[in-house]
């Protein structure tokens, strides 16, 4: 019955996500490629070590969460006027991010390896999460809402209450709120300094 809860949450996201894609193949959203990159292979690296740990149905979530950015980042080539421009504060979060994944590649454990998923997709985060509170009109709101409810469905069915099996769903709520936060800042009437 879980797997179905696990499944709506997925749709969600897709479903939010959908605007976020549409808008940026328009060029109204910019997405930072080195994130959308890293955050497209960091949950692939959590979501197979959590199979390989039995987590079953609530890892989609996490899957969902890697092949969606991907999509993105895919997307963000089509319209020349679709991405930001990367600084090298952009490229040093992506370089140890990657190197968190081959250093989590040459463990082999499951734990290790969502820590290190967590810890590559947190710095790939920074450059776009900094983006959402300095010039969130470069932002849409509506994917980052649908992954907080895809990963709060994974929370719910998730087998049992293990680091491979919530930890990273409690990652993407937390990320996620603070992107939403950052786009909404101006409504919310707080503003961070540039």
């Amino acid at each position: 019955m879980l797997q179905y809860l696990v499944i709506v949450g997925a749709l969600v996201n897709i479903f939010g996500s959908w605007f976020y894609i549409q808008r940026t193949l328009r060029g109204v959203t910019k997405p930072n490629r080195v994130t959308y990159i890293i955050w497209a292979l960091a949950p692939m690296v959590a979501f197979a070590a959590a199979i390989s740990d039995g987590v079953g149905w609530a890892a989609l979530p996490v899957f969902i969460s890697g092949f969606i950015p991907f999509l993105i980042f895919l997307a963000s080539f089509v319209n020349k006027n679709a991405y930001w421009k990367i600084s090298r504060f952009d490229y040093a979060c992506g370089t140890i991010s990657i190197l968190a994944l081959v250093f989590w590649r040459m463990t082999g454990d499951p734990a290790v390896a969502v820590l290190l998923a967590i810890v590559s997709d947190a710095l790939a985060s920074l450059p776009t999460v900094i983006k959402s509170w300095r010039f969130p009109e470069t932002e849409y709101w509506s994917g980052y809402a649908g992954a907080i409810v895809a990963a709060i469905t994974a929370l719910i069915a998730a087998p049992s209450f293990t680091f491979t099996a919530v930890a990273f769903p409690i990652y993407l709520i937390v990320v996620c709120t603070l992107l939403l936060l950052g786009i909404f800042q101006k409504q919310l009437h707080f503003r961070v300094s540039a």
